[in-house]
């Protein structure tokens, strides 16, 4: 039996160091559609938690998006580029 629980915890701990801890931000504004074919959207978001704490960041998001989604972020250091509004 305590073999058996010894396991689980060894593969416990392995899962944890497998994923990068996330922090959440908050969707404040959506900026517009971008991508080759518009499947991301970027969007303005508020760091609510981390070393970057209240930090306003531009990111893309693929999936739905509404204004005051949680999203958790692996990184919070590296911003979107702004968004082209000309076209050719």
């Amino acid at each position: 039996m305590a073999d058996h629980k010894e396991r689980n915890q060894e593969r416990d701990d392995k899962l944890v160091r497998l994923f990068s801890p996330a922090v959440p931000a908050r969707v404040e504004e959506i900026i517009g559609r971008t991508g080759t074919r518009g499947e991301a959207t970027q969007v303005r978001c508020k760091i609510l938690a981390g070393r970057d704490e209240n930090k306003v960041i531009a990111r893309n998001v693929r999936g739905p998006v509404r204004i005051d989604d949680i999203l958790m972020l692996r990184e919070t250091e590296i911003e979107a580029r702004r968004l082209n509004k000309g076209g050719k």
